[in-house]
């Protein structure tokens, strides 16, 4: 029995550790930059820069079905799937489209432009360029699942239109975890204002 205590209190400190670790190289990944324009209690009004993605469209619409093919793609490319072998940094948040068909995007580091990224070998990847645009973000913890970002887009609407403030049909879901993290994972909702 003391030898079970003692097996269960190393794992439990070996996950403590790993979590850590995770969570603060989090903090050297590059993000999507944006600045805070106006916090309301349950949202906020973001301004997003133009940035550069690597997409993949699939013809799935639920989070369930595209999160992990979509990752799969994007991944392969960025860790060397391309004409160069090159390995691209990882960047958060992940970004998916929430539509009839799915878009999932990976931010590209600001060091590269359109035409310095590397060729992918899969055809299916496309470079989109975002323009600035001036959005409405809702956070939720914990695990993603198609009924919580269905919740948490519900939400966004219903916060937006009690305050009297017009947007798009143009919906995304955002994960800032990688699937290993465990603890204190963070998504979000956003929407395009007009």
């Amino acid at each position: 029995m003391k030898v079970l205590f003692i097996v269960l209190g190393l794992v439990a400190i070996l996950f403590i550790i790993f979590q850590l670790y995770f969570m603060n190289s989090q903090k050297n990944i590059e993000k999507y930059p944006y600045k805070v324009v106006k916090n309301y209690s349950d949202f906020e009004i973001r301004i997003y820069e133009a940035s550069l993605f690597t997409s993949v469209k699939l013809s799935n619409n639920t989070y369930k079905e595209t999160s992990s093919k979509g990752f799969s793609i994007l991944a392969g490319y960025i860790f060397g799937g391309n004409n160069k072998n090159e390995k691209i940094a990882m960047t958060s948040p992940v970004a998916m489209t929430i539509d009839d068909a799915t878009t999932m995007m990976f931010l590209v580091p600001k060091k590269y432009t359109k035409e310095t990224l590397p060729k992918p070998n899969n055809g299916a990847i496309q470079f989109t360029e975002m323009p600035a645009k001036k959005v409405a973000a809702i956070t939720f913890n914990g695990w993603a699942n198609d009924d919580k970002i269905k919740d948490y887009k519900e939400k966004l609407m219903a916060a937006l239109d009690k305050n009297g403030i017009k947007y798009t049909a143009n919906f995304y879901f955002l994960g800032y975890n990688a699937p290993f993290e465990l603890l204190n994972r963070k998504n979000e909702v956003i929407v395009e204002l007009e």
